[in-house]
Parts: structure tokens; sequence; C-alpha cells
């Protein structure tokens, strides 16, 4: 058995392993995306991720700041 032949292999079974799990998981969204609209709590969701995106905005800006006034200090210095 060679290297080429091994790597070959392995590609193709990773390959294989990729296409059953993307398969799998998009089975399973589309029923738990039904589930969760027709128990109405899709607007949980809707607000759990709008939350967490407004979060993220708020901690970049933070930080942006935080960054500006270190620069404008080393520069005055």
């Amino acid at each position: 058995m060679t290297l080429e032949f091994s790597i070959g292999r392995m590609k193709r079974r990773a390959l294989s392993l990729l296409l059953f799990v993307f398969s799998f998981t998009q089975i399973q969204a589309q029923s738990g995306d039904d589930f969760i609209r027709s128990t109405g709590k899709i607007y949980a969701v809707v607000a759990v991720v709008l939350v967490l995106f407004l979060g993220i905005l708020w901690y970049l800006f933070r930080l942006d700041k935080k960054i500006k006034h270190l620069e404008n200090h080393y520069n005055n210095e």
C-alpha cells in the first residue's frame, strides 16, 4: 500500500463522512424549524440571536474606543 493510495482513501472517507453529516443536519434542521414555528418559539430564537448580535456589536465598539484611546496616548508620548 503506497502513501498516495492511503491518502486517497482517507480523502474519500472524509468526504463521505462530511456528506453524511451535512445531509443528516439538513434533515434535522428542517424538522427542527417546523417544530419551532409550530410551537411559536421562533420569536424567542430571534430574540436570543438579536441580543447576542447586539452584545457583540457593543463589545466591538467598546474595544475600538479603548484602542483609539491607547493609540492617542501612545502617540502623544
